[in-house]
């Protein structure tokens, strides 16, 4: 019986799931669906991380956070600089500050 999945997946997915024997169905994403499949997925994967509380979700996180680097020809490096310049002007996330309103 067919499972639908119509996500993003890792590159070797395919070949796991034929060694398995089943046939997988696929398509190579254009470049405009790409870059929405990967916003797609960094959601899903946060949202996992989220629910489960397991640390290793976020080595998916990271993975697919790479991969929109990648895509943006940035690198890490670069994220690194803007995390550091949005905590100097904000602040981080150390303390627990929970906004609940503002009057």
């Amino acid at each position: 019986m067919p499972r639908e999945y119509d996500k993003l997946v890792r590159d070797d997915i395919p070949r796991i799931i034929r060694e398995s024997g089943e046939t997988p169905v696929v398509h190579i994403a254009d470049d405009e669906e790409f870059d929405r499949r990967l916003r797609e997925k960094l959601v899903e994967e946060a949202e996992e991380f989220a629910e489960s509380r397991r640390l290793e979700e976020l080595a998916d996180v990271f993975a697919v956070v790479d991969a929109v680097l990648d895509r943006c020809d940035e690198d890490w490096e670069w994220v690194e600089t803007v995390a550091r310049e949005k905590a100097a002007e904000r602040g981080g996330f150390e303390d627990g500050v929970v906004l609940e309103r503002v009057e």
